[in-house]
């Protein structure tokens, strides 16, 4: 990926192909069959060499606005990062090591927030920090209750 095939040619074109070739209708449907997969390796399952976890997610959040669904895709990313960088959950304890793998999961989930959402996610993270989830606590999907109860989502 780093010569810079994932952006040449029609890229859009090439991902929903990808998707269409594994049965789904749409990317979020096949990001939801996965849902503790990093984008990294969805982007992987979909095209090594010529999609990449940017594009991936490009498309997430463009049919997340569409369906109005981007607090479903926010928590969706939470679930991502947790599962990349708290494998064995939410640690008992927050000493240096285990405090630092926090910081970096929920880092990274705020860094790909989008815009709108990136208030209340800093909000989740103080409340994640000041009374943290049971140890091992590791959701599994957008869908978990302690996510759910943090973001709710948004009645239009």
């Amino acid at each position: 990926m780093s010569e810079g095939r994932p952006w040449e040619g029609n890229w859009r074109v090439r991902l929903y192909e990808r998707i269409r070739e594994r049965g789904y209708e749409s990317l979020t449907a096949f990001a939801e069959a996965r849902p503790t997969a990093s984008l990294v390796a969805l982007a992987k399952e979909l095209g090594e060499d010529d999609l990449n976890a940017v594009q991936v997610f490009t498309g997430l959040v463009a049919e997340a606005e569409r369906t109005h669904q981007l607090t479903r895709l926010v928590r969706a990313q939470l679930v991502r990062e947790l599962c990349e960088c708290l494998p064995d959950g939410w640690p008992a304890v927050l000493d240096d090591a285990s405090r630092f793998k926090v910081a970096k999961a929920i880092g990274l989930w705020i860094a790909f927030t989008p815009e709108p959402h990136k208030e209340r996610a800093r909000q989740v993270r103080t409340a994640l920090l000041a009374t943290p989830p049971p140890p091992k606590w590791r959701p599994l999907g957008p869908d978990d209750e302690l996510l759910r109860t943090l973001l709710p989502d948004e009645t239009v």
